[in-house]
Formats: C-alpha cells, structure tokens, sequence
C-alpha cells in the first residue's frame, strides 16, 4: 500500500526536482522534506497545502493520505486501535451532526 512519503518522493522524483526545490516551495529545510519522504516526520496541515499546490494534487487526497499515515504510525503498536478508531468516528458523527 503506497504511503503519503512514498507518494510525495515519487511526485519528486517524476518531475525530476530536487529536495531544495520542494523545500523552498513549502518554507522548510531539505532535511524536512527528506524526512517526510523516508516517513519520520509527518507534515503540518499547512505543509500539506502547499505540497499539494506545488506538485498540482488534490488538497483533499493529499490531507487524507498524509493524516491516516500519522494515524497508523501513532496507533500502530496499540492493541485497542481499532476500537479506539471506532469511538474517535462516533464522537466526530456527533459533533458534526450537533453542529
């Protein structure tokens, strides 16, 4: 299964830029970048924004890719991560049905 990282350095990749190159489009250091494409470190919502107008994907798909991979890694070794996943979903049903 493809990961935001995996997707982000084949976008790179493909259009043939380096990581300064992609670093400067969203303000951070090539360090960063290398980092959110090897998976240690997960992007801010604003990083993934700019990511996503930089390399013209969409907003949506990029957010939803990058947040389930920062989701799986921080439940990963949890036992009742399923369950807490679950309870997580019914509680933003409620809220958004509240609202």
């Amino acid at each position: 299964m493809d990961t935001f990282a995996s997707k982000l350095k084949t976008l790179r990749l493909k259009q043939e830029l380096l990581l300064r190159q992609v670093a400067a489009a969203v303000d951070v250091d090539t360090s960063m970048v290398s980092k959110f494409e090897n998976g240690e470190r997960f992007p801010t919502r604003e990083q993934i924004e700019k990511l996503a107008t930089f390399f013209k994907v969409p907003e949506d798909d990029f957010l939803i890719e990058a947040y389930s991979d920062k989701l799986t890694y921080d439940f990963n070794e949890e036992p009742l991560a399923i369950e807490i996943l679950k309870q997580a979903i019914k509680k933003l049903k409620s809220k958004n049905i509240e609202q």
